[in-house]
């Protein structure tokens, strides 16, 4: 099956940003086609300085290569290097009812973090469905928050479908419930815009810092402590064994175990975890040549795909050339 999912180039890439998407990513190319792409157009939303966004896009996909993304099984591209998909988000766009975008909670809950809405944020929801259709994907793997704006590319995908002949594929979402949310350091969902991030590849010194700083509540030490309410314990289970985990899991129930301490052994379970990944980091930060040619290839193959489709909607809807 032909699987489609975007990441914004917005920041440093995080552990949450990891365990709750990349990692199925990359697990998913071993059995299915698999498109991947650096969302640059959607990151415009947030108006970021121009540097920023080049610089963000191209670590991304470093990061990507780093962790395991394989460019010979996965097609992997920047969204703008194939532009046809802001045509077809105009033709969508004509043919998207008011209200299903007024509908889309995401937008709602963004204006009520006091982001200043503009109307790419608000019709966000039309070029992820061009995204997705584009290419006649078959699976979105997505979170359980992302789910409403698939079922809004169903939505977009049908009604052309029954207006102009069946075009495009109709998606069906995979939510990725592998791993439950990720806190950040406040304990709130790790976010950049709460600014409460591990990095992936976040300088020892620095990550160790971070963690140390992870919020607990004030249960003495020599007491039984919840490991389920505890944002230091639901990260170690990501990184440490079953085995381990269990061992501190009887710990925190049993008593005598400080927070500081599953602190310092969280920081070095997750260096040790991504240790493999740096070195290949490294090595691609010095061939910056090859990430590049990875993202043209990716295009390349991307575009010849999202062009044949244009083209079949160009006829469906009238237009020629």
């Amino acid at each position: 099956m032909r699987v489609l999912s975007g990441i914004q180039p917005s920041g440093r890439l995080h552990i949450g940003n990891f365990f709750g998407a990349m990692l199925q990513h990359i697990q998913l190319q071993a059995e299915h086609e698999c498109f991947y792409f650096i969302a640059d157009f959607h990151a415009l939303t947030a108006n970021p300085k121009p540097a920023d966004i080049a610089q963000y896009s191209l670590d991304v996909a470093i990061d990507y290569l780093s962790l395991g993304l394989d460019p010979k099984k996965t097609v992997f591209w920047r969204q703008s290097d194939v532009p046809e998909v802001t045509e077809l988000t105009w033709i969508l766009s004509c043919l998207t009812p008011m209200g299903l975008l007024q509908r889309c909670t995401s937008f709602k809950d963004k204006i009520a973090q006091g982001i200043s809405p503009n109307h790419g944020l608000f019709a966000y929801p039309v070029l992820q469905a061009a995204d997705i259709l584009i290419y006649k994907s078959d699976l979105v793997p997505v979170g359980a928050d992302q789910k409403q704006h698939i079922e809004v590319a169903r939505d977009i995908a049908i009604r052309f479908n029954n207006v102009y002949g069946e075009i495009f594929t109709v998606p069906k979402e995979h939510i990725l419930e592998s791993v439950a949310v990720i806190p950040g350091i406040n304990g709130r969902k790790m976010s950049k815009s709460y600014g409460n991030t591990i990095e992936i590849f976040e300088p020892e010194k620095s990550l160790r810092k971070k963690i140390m700083r992870i919020v607990t509540d004030s249960t003495p030490v020599e007491k039984p402590k919840d490991p389920d309410k505890c944002c230091v314990f639901a990260l170690l289970k990501l990184v440490a064994s079953p085995e381990e985990s269990a061992r501190w899991e009887k710990r925190y129930c049993s008593g005598g175990t400080g927070y500081s301490e599953a602190k310092k052994r969280l920081a070095e379970l997750v260096i040790d975890y991504f240790k493999p990944f740096r070195q290949k980091r490294s090595e691609l930060e010095n061939n910056i040549d090859h990430v590049k040619k990875v993202l043209a290839d990716g295009a390349k193959r991307a575009k010849v795909i999202a062009t044949k489709t244009l083209e079949q909607v160009r006829q469906a809807v009238g237009l020629r050339r």
